[in-house]
């Protein structure tokens, strides 16, 4: 079997936070604007993967990325298209199908549905479910789901929506079948899952040190093998937080503006302590979790990573909080042009894969 080629990406949650020197926020559909060409200049840069996250929350304009996504595919030829993630538990499944099988045919076969629990919980009262059917609620869903991809008409019964009788779901999609990911935060039970299922597992590396996540892709690994599925047709993928520029410092400096405001913000709800700069720092260097610094720095990093997770995919969000657009856009560029086509030819070297974005 051909080794898989390694892909680069970005992903957004459309975020929509006030600036964190002046306190403004930005006109909503201006943001929406400036995210369509921040995905319109990944594409033409080379890069693979664009994905949107699903969040119903005042600092995200992001609750539907499919309509997003769909907006993106019209703007752009050949990068992947992807949710990241789709709030499977307080979704139906059947209009998820539905809204990524209608960009699957706008975008000429790019898209995905990366499914997720969801590291917010507000979805689950808008939409009138109990939040302590957590994870049985995701389980069902994700089990049907994969039946709406395999088969035109399906039969099925769940206990939190109401079952399907031979019933016919349209439209059907390019690719057959239609990419699923499942996105994880670092619980074993969530990676036996997706490996058990045989989907492709993107995990979120947004804290810690990168060598404790390792055993969780060796784990992934085992789990897909005992279930009879060969660990080398799945893709992994790591997702990151971090920001790049031309000055390192720079990088620093406006991320950890934007990136505290916001987190900062989040962990008073949960209890999280506030982010130092020294922490940060820490995190922005090769042991830590976020890709921040110049093109060579983060290189280094995804390298890095590589030799201890092996995966194929790697996508950063670069805007944890409000960012200048146009540094936003350069950074863009960077990993497009000098970031992604080091990493692509080390790593083809590496595995003996085509790198991704070879023909371009």
């Amino acid at each position: 079997m051909e080794p898989q080629p390694f892909e680069i990406g970005l992903y957004s949650f459309a975020e929509n936070t006030p600036d964190p020197y002046t306190g403004a926020t930005q006109d909503p559909a201006r943001r929406l604007r400036d995210l369509v060409e921040s995905a319109q200049l990944a594409d033409q840069v080379g890069l693979d993967v664009f994905g949107l996250g699903e969040h119903h929350r005042a600092e995200y304009l992001s609750s539907t990325p499919a309509t997003i996504l769909a907006a993106i595919a019209e703007r752009t030829r050949r990068i992947r298209l992807t949710s990241a993630v789709s709030v499977l538990s307080s979704d139906d499944p059947v209009r998820v199908f539905q809204q990524f099988a209608t960009l699957d045919l706008l975008s000429g076969g790019r898209a995905e549905v990366m499914a997720g629990r969801g590291s917010f919980v507000e979805s689950f009262p808008l939409f009138g479910y109990d939040l302590d059917d957590y994870d049985e609620l995701f389980e069902e869903k994700l089990g049907l789901l994969l039946e709406l991809r395999a088969a035109e008409r399906v039969t099925w019964s769940g206990r939190h929506r109401p079952p399907l009788a031979d019933q016919p779901v349209y439209p059907r999609p390019l690719q057959d079948p239609l990419p699923v990911w499942v996105a994880v935060g670092g619980t074993p039970a969530s990676v036996v899952r997706a490996a058990s299922l045989g989907l492709p597992m993107a995990l979120a590396i947004i804290g810690g040190m990168p060598e404790r996540f390792a055993p969780l892709f060796g784990l992934y690994r085992q789990a897909a093998r005992e279930a009879g599925h060969d660990p080398r047709r799945l893709p992994l993928s790591v997702n990151s937080h971090g920001f790049i520029a031309d000055d390192p410092k720079e990088a620093l400096e406006l991320s950890y503006a934007a990136s505290s405001f916001i987190m900062d913000r989040i962990g008073r709800e949960r209890g999280w302590p506030p982010q130092s700069r020294a922490q940060y720092e820490f995190a922005a260097t090769l042991r830590g979790a976020n890709f921040v610094g110049h093109p060579e720095q983060i290189v280094e990093k995804i390298l890095f990573q590589h030799g201890l997770f092996g995966h194929q995919r790697f996508l950063l969000q670069l805007s944890v909080g409000t960012l200048p657009h146009a540094k936003v856009m350069r950074a863009i560029e960077l990993l497009g042009t000098e970031v992604a086509p080091v990493v692509r030819k080390e790593i083809a070297s590496r595995t003996g894969a085509k790198p991704a974005g070879a023909g371009l």
